[in-house]
């Protein structure tokens, strides 16, 4: 299973746009500033979004089609599943 996740600074924050075959490692990777210079300097690490997908090509589509919404856009897709900013890692490992 491969994954699509966004990333936020805080709600209405800075957003970040990802794929990867481990959500929950992926996560926690970018909360001890591992592997992306974007989220470590911008302080983005909250998970709030996730979209599975069976290949890794349906997710790279997905991951390019995101970032290539505009920010309201995204903003949308987050508060339609997780209206009040949900930390989803907190989800996945508690």
């Amino acid at each position: 299973m491969y994954y699509v996740y966004i990333l936020a600074s805080r709600r209405n924050g800075t957003l970040y746009v990802g794929v990867t075959n481990d959500v929950s490692r992926r996560t926690f990777e970018h909360r001890q500033g591992i592997g992306s210079a974007f989220t470590r300097r911008y302080g983005v690490a909250l998970l709030v979004q996730m979209e599975p997908y069976e290949s890794i090509a349906a997710a790279i589509a997905r991951e390019k089609q995101l970032k290539g919404w505009n920010r309201a856009w995204k903003i949308r897709l987050i508060e339609r599943d997780n209206p009040d900013w949900d930390d989803l890692y907190e989800r996945l490992n508690g």
